[in-house]
């Protein structure tokens, strides 16, 4: 279809103001001006919706914890996002674009100052990057998912953890830890150079909040009563009808997560490229969930619906590292394959006694990694060795750090409650006030 048949006659009178036709300044094509204006909104489409996926995360969590820690894991949720953005502005963001500024070479920006926006009202001839997008966009869409990455930490140590040494590990994991490994990839650094391949971050995102969870979980154990004589006791969460809308807000967010990943917006080639992707994303969740479904049945002659709704963040995280090149078909064998590893590895954990209260280290420790692996069966570029030694050092250097915060952490403050603060619920010992006082009293 032409575009004069999609826009009114007024609105193709203001197209040459708009770049769609030669500017008259001397030595400027107006199609740079379009590239840069669709490039941009494309990172702030992409990054309102996974700011979304915010949203998501506490809905989930909320769900899947008990009701006496519902407003504990609100107020982690938006406390997390709201120190992510400060402190990837003061450090995080030009820690993770060294732009070729280098202290150590393709390890260690030498750039170490807070993030800094263009002029008000600047003109093509000022904008940090006239060829690719505004620097406030790249900014807003990079900080959700160094945001989203603490989130996944935040479910799986529900329940026990003290609020404020939470809050103090988000800090270093986004001001430092995130963004350093990311510098590695999407900075241009040492695991670019060898040609480490993660298009949106099954392990620069999904793998690196795992493995901070995991290190915070094996210093501060399993919730009370969660393992007794060698069994594992069920702890139903509080509201199974949040935890699935918590799932469909990721579901709708990843679209802006793994489309938005694409960084370019400005030719026919990048549209359909973003369809593409957006069709693959929307295949592996699928994919996972039906998996996860009918594993389940097949185990325990009944379908588990939380493991239905891991299925389907699994198979999201698992099309992450490459939602571009899979045929639909493959996307899909892709999620179903991330929904498989769910449902076996959570009984694996309790196994372990490793209490994973949302289930986060399955979907994004173990998928993310499944994921970049998956990498080497569509995209002709990728090498297994590669992929293998991307997912090491980037294991390697979160865990080993985010394990020494924690220990820290847990020496000099303290990062569990009280026993019976824990029998109380968080809501309460922690905060003062109940997300459901009403039910209080039951």
């Amino acid at each position: 279809m032409k575009l004069t048949k999609l826009l009114p006659a007024a609105a193709l009178i203001a197209l040459p103001a708009a770049g769609f036709a030669q500017d008259a300044t001397a030595g400027v094509d107006a199609s740079t001006d379009s590239i840069f204006i669709f490039n941009s909104l494309l990172f702030l489409i992409g990054g309102f919706l996974v700011f979304w996926m915010a949203a998501g995360f506490a809905m989930l969590e909320a769900g899947l914890v008990r009701t006496k820690n519902v407003a504990m894991q609100l107020t982690k949720n938006v406390a997390l996002f709201s120190l992510a953005a400060i402190f990837y502005y003061l450090i995080g963001y030009n820690l993770m674009y060294p732009l070729g500024t280098w202290s150590i070479d393709g390890v260690l920006s030498g750039v170490w100052s807070t993030a800094a926006l263009e002029a008000v009202g600047v003109a093509r001839d000022a904008a940090d990057d006239y060829g690719y997008a505004s620097t406030g966009s790249d900014f807003f869409f990079q900080l959700m998912f160094c945001a989203t990455t603490a989130s996944i930490v935040s479910g799986t140590l529900a329940e026990r953890i003290k609020l404020w040494p939470f809050l103090f590990f988000t800090i270093v994991l986004t001001a430092i830890i995130y963004p350093l490994q990311a510098s590695w990839k999407w900075g241009g650094g040492f695991l670019d150079a060898a040609g480490f391949l993660d298009f949106a971050g099954s392990t620069v995102v999904h793998s690196v909040g795992g493995w901070a969870a995991l290190a915070g979980l094996l210093v501060l154990g399993p919730r009370i009563g969660k393992y007794k004589d060698g069994k594992t006791v069920p702890i139903p969460g509080s509201n199974l009808t949040l935890a699935t809308l918590g799932t469909f807000i990721l579901w709708l967010g990843w679209f802006g997560f793994n489309g938005a990943s694409q960084l370019a917006m400005g030719t026919v080639g990048d549209v359909a490229d973003i369809s593409r992707i957006f069709a693959n994303t929307n295949a592996a969740a699928a994919g996972g969930s039906i998996a996860a479904m009918v594993l389940t049945q097949l185990m325990y002659k009944k379908v588990d619906l939380t493991m239905v709704l891991n299925g389907a963040l699994a198979g999201l995280v698992s099309i992450t590292a490459e939602p571009l090149t899979p045929t639909l078909g493959a996307a899909t064998i892709i999620g179903m394959i991330g929904g498989i590893l769910v449902v076996l590895v959570v009984p694996l954990l309790d196994k372990l006694k490793l209490d994973d209260v949302v289930g986060a280290i399955p979907v994004h420790l173990v998928c993310g990694i499944w994921g970049t692996i998956a990498v080497v069966f569509t995209n002709g570029d990728a090498s297994l060795g590669t992929q293998l030694y991307g997912i090491i050092v980037v294991g390697i250097f979160t865990f080993v750090v985010s394990l020494v915060v924690w220990f820290i952490l847990k020496a000099v403050v303290g990062i569990r409650v009280t026993e019976e603060d824990e029998i109380n619920g968080l809501d309460m010992a922690e905060l003062g006030m109940e997300a459901y006082p009403e039910f209080s009293k039951r």
